[in-house]
């Protein structure tokens, strides 16, 4: 066993998972196990089914060479050349994740100071920072959720590259940057890592819009972003369910209501088509960096639509809405909007009173006007002629 398990169990921490790391190729791995997949083009891992659980299962990989395929930058693009244990220990990122577990003897293997670093609570990069960083720049975001997770400081040789190599991050696929995002910011320590990627300007490769909406709005954004964030946070702690969802709804919402607010202005567009709009062009924009898949972006434009019909409350609407099955989720924001300054605190309060069955009475000023909609196009039948119908028009 090798890996962020190991280093758990002997920080203290509960380990999510366990790796495996072996001497065996992947193609051996997949005769060995039925249960087997091999993925990645840069470095290809077996993934071993083991009930309804996932084992991820690596070869050795060798020492760099010439040979290694590297873009400008300098991020290694092909990395299947295998090694020995040691070689594979240095090729690691951190000592701490170069400690092996060999179940042969019950022993903790160290070829790179990983049980020291542990002892001093020291995240330590193996060999020069800057290249470890340009060889793969997800290092950066691992360094700094690995040290929040475990509180434990960065090197100061670690630090120092940060900024400076931050615009790194560009030259990842949007795909793989999705995962590493989920893993900071769904996260007990969300709020601390969102600071340290904000600090050492990795916020702003991640989430170009949302920064600037940082730069422009300040405390109020910030304020926002991090009180969202608090919230996935203490759902976690709590053991309570927590949707992708509705943190790219929090992050994005700064953009939307600013957008939404400029087309309501100058193009007059209703509140529900100003907010639909914007929030397909800020998730279109988002995923140039972070690819965010339907099955969490569609929900995340469902929770912005619905905030214009929490103002529907008269008749037989409050009722009907309160069943939607997004209900919660955009209740939960319309909440979030509340407490970090947005004139919707009323709203909030008698939505809060609905739900326990107690509706307050509706200021006076009646509801916003529905946008309108289109009829649809009733068929002619044709007159005579055997019952045929009229030609339907193309539009």
């Amino acid at each position: 066993m090798v890996g962020g398990g190991v280093r758990d169990l002997l920080a203290g921490v509960k380990p999510k998972d366990f790796d495996i790391a072996t001497n065996a190729r992947p193609e051996q791995i997949r005769q060995l196990f039925r249960g087997c997949r091999l993925v990645g083009r840069r470095f290809m891992i077996a993934h071993v089914r083991m009930g309804a659980e996932i084992v991820e299962v690596t070869t050795f990989r060798g020492p760099i060479t010439d040979s290694h395929e590297r873009d400008d930058t300098g991020r290694i693009l092909s990395d299947n050349i295998y090694g020995t244990l040691e070689d594979d220990a240095l090729r690691r990122d951190f000592t701490l994740n170069a400690l092996y577990y060999d179940i042969r003897d019950y022993s903790i293997v160290d070829f790179t100071g990983g049980v020291e670093d542990l002892r001093s609570k020291t995240i330590r990069l193996i060999g020069d920072p800057e290249l470890r960083y340009r060889e793969d720049p997800v290092r950066m975001l691992r360094a700094i959720r690995i040290g929040n997770k475990l509180h434990f400081r960065l090197d100061p040789a670690a630090v120092a590259p940060l900024k400076t190599l931050a615009p790194l991050l560009g030259e990842i696929p949007p795909a793989r940057l999705f995962d590493e995002v989920l893993k900071l910011l769904l996260n007990p320590e969300a709020v601390e890592n969102f600071r340290a990627m904000y600090w050492f300007n990795l916020w702003r490769e991640l989430f170009p819009d949302n920064a600037a909406a940082l730069d422009a709005g300040g405390d109020d954004v910030r304020g926002f972003i991090e009180g969202a964030l608090a919230n996935t946070a203490e759902r976690m702690r709590q053991g309570q369910p927590v949707s992708p969802s509705f943190l790219f709804a929090s992050l994005l919402w700064p953009c939307v209501r600013e957008r939404a607010a400029e087309l309501k202005t100058k193009q007059g567009h209703p509140e529900f088509i100003a907010i639909t709009q914007a929030g397909d062009e800020f998730f279109a924009r988002q995923s140039q960096r972070i690819a965010v898949p339907k099955r969490f972006s569609f929900p995340a434009r469902e929770i912005w639509q619905l905030q214009p019909r929490f103002e529907r409350r008269r008749g037989g609407a409050p009722q009907k809405f309160l069943t939607h099955p997004r209900f919660r989720a955009a209740y939960d924001f319309l909440l979030l909007r509340a407490a970090h300054g947005e004139p919707v605190q009323e709203l909030a309060d008698w939505w809060t009173q609905a739900q326990a069955g107690q509706p307050p009475p509706v200021p006076e000023g009646g509801d916003p006007p529905l946008p309108a909609r289109k009829r649809k196009r009733r068929r002619r039948r044709g007159s005579g002629g055997g019952g045929q119908q009229a030609p339907q028009s193309q539009d």
